[in-house]
């Protein structure tokens, strides 16, 4: 106990566990780069859930022994996270093994139906994307493309270089 009662210790407790756990994160990302909480696969993803967790746990923590418990937590999953990173770059295997491939919903304004029941994605939450992203003209909409972290990408014009959509799946 820090303080004599139960209440300002665990305010205090509270306190300066959650900035110990805070600064550590903030270090980790200085160290490990502003890779670490991109979203740009579902790995980063789950990090960075994961991350916050972590944190929320440590800032609770009853012992030291459970706030560096949490400590070494984080640090693994950012180590994860970069050998992950690092290994997708120059693995096509391995890239394949944790990524799903983004897919594409709509191509030249008509809504690819079977994409949509392969994905589960409703037509009413692809027409809601498609107002999010300000699509007014359906003929004008060149892709509409389920990333693989779950965001959906609407691209509109009039026309769309096919490096844009590489890699990217068609479900006929």
């Amino acid at each position: 106990m820090i303080f004599g009662s139960e209440i300002p210790d665990a305010l205090a407790r509270g306190l300066v566990l959650g900035a110990v756990g805070l600064v550590w994160i903030i270090l980790l990302v200085r160290l490990f780069g502003l890779r670490s909480f991109s979203k740009m696969t579902n790995f980063d993803f789950v990090m960075t859930i994961a991350v916050g967790s972590l944190l929320a746990g440590m800032a609770t923590a009853t012992s030291w022994a459970s706030l560096v418990q949490g400590i070494a937590a984080i640090t693994v999953l950012f180590c994860l996270q970069f050998t992950a990173a690092f290994l997708r770059q120059r693995s096509d295997i391995f890239l394949s093994v944790i990524q799903n491939d983004p897919v594409i919903l709509m191509e030249d304004g008509v809504i690819c139906q079977q994409a949509l029941e392969a994905t589960r994605v409703s037509k009413g939450d692809l027409i809601a994307k498609l107002r999010e992203a300000n699509a007014l003209d359906m003929s004008k909409i060149r892709a509409v493309v389920l990333e693989t972290t779950g965001d959906v990408s609407v691209l509109h014009g009039d026309h769309v270089d096919e490096l844009v959509l590489q890699g990217v799946k068609r479900i006929d």
